[in-house]
């Protein structure tokens, strides 16, 4: 049988001792994890062993000898180590040496106890693996993604012995506490022999992380039970809370400070990893949202916008007889300084002869003047808002020190109340157009002598009688030719709001991407790499007939791709996710798209 054993590096050049490690029966592996020198009191090497197991729960044991032949006469210590034997019992019991002056190694794993089967060899084969013993403590293995053709099941066992050295490793952190310099009975060699690794500015962070995150989860907590309130549960305040991209953003950012500012200390790394890209995100987004407010508030910006705000809802503008009036005037909607008028004289298009199209006169023309009307409303809307603008601006800008994501929120919701003639506009031509729809797709019905069974949910036989077939063939004739000049309106429409939810959704875009993008992973997976291992690489160091083969295994790091799969922080799950099916279905029957998720929605 052949033995695998894992040899750290950094024990390498160690003076001869004791081999500490855990065995893994399961994978017919050694891991060594430090090597025990002389001189020692077995007495002591067996309590600190205890110690390790007892608070990191992992069975580490003395799993044989290590001979470094540099200065020691190499027949007086063979003998002294083969004694060892039956103070510390491990079965099998690893012999590791290294020549002196050369470069190969001899490893045996012997057994003390006779094989139960006759004429088997009472040595093992043992396979040598170096690691780096800081790289496997730091880093965190990820399982293999599972391929089409392949179970996830199976992928695990592949990985079994890999996680269990990773494991074992990161576990056994206590035993990597002590160095040279401690005055201990018990002198080890690992990966911190030489310095246990520390900073001042570290330490003193975590002791006073403690009281920092204990106040500010006291006062987050206050907030949390103010936004609680009953006054918020009512009506009008939490339809609006629900609804505006603003609350659900700090509703979003309180528990993601609630999660940074826990006392509840980090059960796993992938919660730690949590964390982490958690405050990243935060302090990104502040420190964002404050560069954004100095340059706001430099060289008078906000009233210059404010200037340029209030002739954007109203003032003079363009026409355009061509066909194409329609799509230019949506996309010059957000681009012109005119909105208002724009709309004016695309309604008065529209109440001609668009793109020589003939349309209803009556019904075209009670269109115009109802949504003119609705136009004149809206001017006057904003002639009055006009001395306030500046102000409101200015405390907008004021609200950056939340955040960015708090900015572009409070950006995007004055887009929708900017426009929300546009989407008057468009529920009212969506409501006309889906009424004439379903009343000719039911008519139609009656011509074939069908009708909808409400209670069962499909289509059923039905006889009519002739006045029934009469009136419903005078409907179907005028729905039919009314529909022209509703689609036309609702098309014209539906563009526009189409152009405002765009605009829209790639604020919303931008804010999620600051909200759920892993920062802290992937500022790992650029400087440290080994940190987020994907699997390890074999390098084949010596391989000679009559030597043990020698390997060393090097980590892969985790893809780019996967890194953000992995730590992508969940975003605000409140806006609709239409697939593209859906998207069209809704638009060809007239059904409305709200911006924002309703219960009743079904996501394909």
């Amino acid at each position: 049988m052949v033995l695998k054993a894992f040899f750290p590096t950094c024990c390498a050049s160690a003076d001869s001792g004791l081999l500490v490690g855990r065995w893994v029966p399961e994978q017919s592996s050694a891991v060594v994890l430090a090597v025990v020198h002389f001189p020692f009191i077995p007495i002591q090497v067996k309590e600190l062993l205890a110690q390790v197991q007892q608070s990191s729960q992992v069975g580490v044991a003395v799993l044989g000898t290590w001979c470094h032949c540099r200065q020691e006469p190499e027949e007086s210590l063979g003998h002294f180590l083969e004694g060892l034997g039956a103070v510390f019992p491990h079965e099998p019991w690893l012999q590791l040496c290294r020549e002196r002056g050369s470069k190969f190694w001899s490893c045996k794993a012997t057994h003390r106890q006779a094989p139960a089967t006759p004429g088997a060899a009472s040595e093992d084969q043992v396979m040598l693996i170096f690691y780096d013993q800081r790289k496997v403590l730091l880093s965190q293995l990820h399982p293999p993604a599972a391929l089409p053709d392949r179970q996830a099941g199976d992928a695990t066992a592949s990985t079994g012995g890999l996680a269990a050295v990773f494991d074992t490793v990161a576990r056994s952190e206590l035993l990597f506490h002590s160095d040279r310099f401690d005055e201990r009975p018990v002198r080890l060699s690992h990966w911190q022999s030489e310095g246990v690794e520390a900073s001042i500015l570290v330490e003193l962070a975590k002791r006073a992380s403690g009281p920092v995150c204990l106040l500010l989860a006291c006062l987050l907590s206050l907030v949390s039970a103010a936004g609680a309130c009953r006054v918020f549960k009512l009506w009008p305040l939490s339809f609006l809370g629900s609804k505006l991209s603003t609350c659900e953003q700090l509703r979003h950012r309180l528990e993601h400070l609630t999660l940074v500012f826990s006392t509840q200390k980090a059960k796993d790394p992938t919660e730690r990893m949590r964390k982490a890209n958690t405050l990243i995100s935060v302090l990104l987004d502040v420190a964002l949202g404050l560069a954004l407010l100095s340059w706001l508030h430099g060289k008078n910006r906000i009233g210059q916008l404010a200037d340029a705000l209030v002739p954007v809802a109203d003032h003079p503008p363009c026409r355009d007889p061509c066909c194409h009036q329609v799509f230019r005037c949506s996309i010059s909607l957000l681009q012109s300084q005119h909105v208002a008028e724009e709309l004016q004289h695309l309604l008065q298009w529209l109440m001609g002869a668009p793109a020589g199209l003939k349309m209803n006169r009556a019904l075209d023309q009670v269109l115009g003047r109802f949504f003119l009307y609705h136009i004149h409303l809206w001017i006057s809307y904003i002639h009055l808002m006009s001395p306030f603008i500046e102000r409101i601006l200015w405390h907008v800008g004021l609200s950056a020190c939340l955040g960015l994501t708090v900015a572009l929120s409070i950006l995007s919701d004055i887009i929708a109340l900017l426009t929300f003639h546009i989407y008057c506009f468009y529920v009212y031509g969506a409501r006309l157009y889906c009424l004439k729809v379903y009343g000719l797709s039911s008519l139609w019905r009656l011509f074939r002598g069908k009708k909808w069974n409400v209670l069962r949910q499909r289509v059923d036989s039905c006889s009519y009688d002739l006045d029934q077939l009469f009136i419903g063939t005078l409907l179907f004739t005028v729905l039919v030719f009314l529909l022209p000049t509703t689609a036309l309106y609702y098309l014209v429409f539906t563009l526009l709001r189409l152009l405002v939810v765009a605009v829209q959704g790639l604020i919303r875009l931008l804010v999620d991407l600051v909200n759920s993008l892993p920062l802290y992973s992937l500022g790992l997976r650029l400087c440290r790499p080994y940190r987020l291992a994907a699997g390890v690489k074999f390098r084949v160091l010596e391989h000679q007939a009559g030597r043990p083969l020698r390997l060393l295994m090097q980590i892969n790091p985790l893809p780019f791709s996967r890194v953000v799969d992995t730590y992508r922080l969940p975003s605000c799950g409140c806006h609709p996710k239409h697939s593209w099916g859906s998207l069209c279905r809704k638009l060809f029957f007239g059904e409305l798209i709200y911006p924002w998720r309703q219960r009743e929605d079904k996501q394909d």
